[in-house]
């Protein structure tokens, strides 16, 4: 144990015991006159505290308070503290052209509003400002201190620089020279877009050196006329100058990778930008710091001493107070008791959501199920399902869902949700059905769009689980069917060659005995086969020869058909060569193509001509 504040022990401790050890040590009146039989005779009888045992209270109560101030804690290690923000820079348009009056009061003021709106909207942001006309300069670098940065803005106006005029490029290098470790850069203007219509080289410097450009339109597309401070308008060639909102710096926005929004009467188009800026930013680490966690036991002390002081100041008796202070004392340390374990309660569970949001699941996890099994708490129950979930320990996730239960319906629709999900996540064909049945009892409770696909999902995966089933097992029944074939084909071949042999044998006996009497007659009827044989072989060679005559003349009549067509199509061909010579093919043209495209960036940028951009002597005067 140690204290947060040793000097105050050291400070008040010497005074306190000084004054008290006076009032201990002190006699009251009555017994420097009396003796003390005397004073017990006089006195009436009574069963209240003595003025001395008050003192003593006193003291204690003194000493237990000094403790208190002095903040006895124990130490619990340290935590590492980090600082991240997004590094906004903030550039503000200052030219004559803000001073238009179509937003009220002008458009300067009110983007100066704007841009203090954002520095309360983003205090954990490190912001910096640039002010801009034709040329630009840094006003605030990069700084958590806003107030600091608020008052640097408020001093802004259109004198504070002399050139008049617009120019979005020196502004970026200036952006870029003031923030040069970043891998990216983010930039808010504040402007009305000024009188540019081409923003390329802008868009193309922003994207080789990381800046995402974020644009507040000031102003309005009907525009305003400018009022000078002595209150004539600012002309051209005689003619009152109108200034319009432009548009067209919406395309360094969003080109960039940034967003572009016009402004309107209320805050909302600042808060919109910064929920955008924060959607598209990455914050850095900026700082990180080891701080002492100490666990605080000021209120031991300071308790007792309520306790004490209650008792000294009471007019409970002596004999019926003992007892009485006695139960009040157990019933008030029973209480403390309680009070401390709810406090370290619920830095258990600070610890255990830390643990969880520092993905040590099983910490979380393990500090949640003791938490639950001591208070019987359905919520710990619940959150050391999820933190167990989050390990992959889905059954034993299950188990402790199904342990909490809750009256409010969203909740239990949830319960019953992330119970499909461990269900599901196991991917076996019970756990799968059982997972439909989760989400289906949470979809009852309250209906959800993720429990739904999820549903859905999970109801997918199980018709294409049975489909693999029935091929299973429709291949294991064709498998064993084959089987059962061959083995009965090896058997079947078996008897047959038996059988076979059998009968082979039989006929051969048969036939040696015939044999004797047939080879007379069979040398007569060789000779007659052979007469016949030479009579029909003479007859089929002269059909031959007729029919090979007949296809020759039918070959002959073809041709000619053909050649005649062929004489007719030339007249036809010949003229569209002559026509197409002109022409080239669709080969040629891909390769004259790819040449021509080989140092371009876009076939578009090589057939167009460029444009050249002829300069305006008549620059606008703001």
């Amino acid at each position: 144990m140690s204290f947060l504040h040793p000097d105050i022990l050291y400070f008040l401790l010497p005074p306190v015991l000084i004054l008290f050890g006076f009032l201990l040590t002190q006699k009251e009146q009555h017994e420097t006159f009396f003796s003390k039989e005397v004073v017990d005779k006089l006195r009436i009888s009574s069963n209240s505290f003595s003025l001395r045992v008050r003192n003593v209270f006193f003291f204690l109560i003194s000493l237990l308070l000094v403790l208190a101030l002095a903040e006895p804690v124990i130490k619990e290690g340290k935590v590492e503290v980090k600082a991240k923000s997004a590094d906004i820079m903030l550039s503000l348009d200052i030219s004559d052209s803000m001073l238009a009056e179509d937003i009220y009061p002008n458009r300067l003021k009110a983007a100066k509003e704007k841009a203090m709106e954002l520095l309360k909207l983003a205090p954990n942001e490190r912001i910096g400002v640039i002010a801009f006309a034709k040329n630009s300069y840094l006003v605030s670098p990069l700084s958590f201190d806003h107030d600091a940065v608020g008052f640097l803005l408020r001093k802004l106006n259109t004198n504070s620089i002399t050139e008049k005029g617009t120019n979005f490029l020196s502004m970026l290098e200036v952006v870029n020279k003031s923030i040069k470790k970043e891998s990216k850069k983010y930039l808010l203007i504040l402007s009305d877009g000024g009188d540019n219509d081409d923003f390329s080289k802008e868009i193309a410097y922003a994207k080789k050196n990381n800046i995402v450009v974020f644009v507040l339109g000031i102003g309005t597309i009907k525009g305003a006329p400018i009022k000078r401070k002595d209150g004539n308008f600012i002309k051209q060639n005689g003619k009152i100058i109108i200034s319009k909102l432009n548009e067209n710096i919406s395309k360094l926005a969003t080109k960039t990778g940034g967003v572009y929004i016009q402004n309107v009467l209320s805050n909302k188009d600042i808060k919109t930008m910064l929920s955008e800026i924060e959607k598209h930013s990455v914050k850095r680490e900026l700082k990180s710091e080891e701080v002492e966690r100490f666990e605080a036991l000021f209120y031991y002390p300071l308790g007792l001493a309520i306790l004490l002081l209650l008792i000294a100041t009471s007019s409970m008796f002596k004999r019926k107070g003992v007892v009485l202070t006695a139960f009040v004392l157990l019933g008030l340390f029973s209480q403390e008791s309680r009070l401390n374990a709810d406090v370290l309660d619920f830095m258990k569970l600070d610890n255990a959501k830390k643990a969880y949001e520092a993905k040590d699941y099983k910490k979380s996890a393990d500090i949640y199920e003791n938490y639950a099994k001591k208070s019987d708490n359905q919520e710990s129950y619940y959150d050391a399902a999820n933190a167990m979930y989050k390990e992959k320990k889905y059954k034993e996730a299950i188990k402790s869902y199904e342990k909490s239960s809750f009256k409010d319906k969203v909740k239990e629709a949830k319960k019953y949700s992330n119970i499909g999900n461990a269900y599901a996540k196991q991917g076996k064909m019970k756990m799968l059905e059982k997972a439909v049945e989760s989400y289906e009892k949470s979809l009852k409770l309250k209906e959800d769009k993720d429990t739904r696909e999820n549903l859905e999902a999970v109801k997918k995966a199980l018709k294409q689980q049975k489909k693999k089933n029935k091929q299973n097992q429709k291949k294991s029944k064709d498998n064993k069917k084959k089987k059962d074939k061959k083995n009965k084909d090896k058997k079947n071949s078996k008897d047959n060659k038996k059988s076979k042999d059998n009968k082979k044998s039989k006929d051969n006996k048969k036939s040696n005995d015939k044999k004797d009497s047939k080879d007379g007659k069979s040398s007569d009827k060789k000779s007659d086969k052979k007469k016949d044989n030479k009579k029909n072989s003479k007859k089929s060679d002269k059909k031959k020869q007729e029919q090979k005559k007949k296809d020759k003349k039918d070959k002959l009549k073809e041709l000619g058909k053909q050649d005649k067509k062929k004489d007719k199509s030339k007249g036809s061909n010949s003229k569209q060569a002559t026509a197409q010579k002109g022409k080239m093919s669709s080969a040629e043209e891909a390769k004259w193509l790819k040449k021509l495209n080989q140092q371009q960036n876009s076939y578009m940028y090589m057939l167009n001509k460029k444009t050249q951009e002829k300069e305006n002597p008549n620059e606008k005067p703001w």
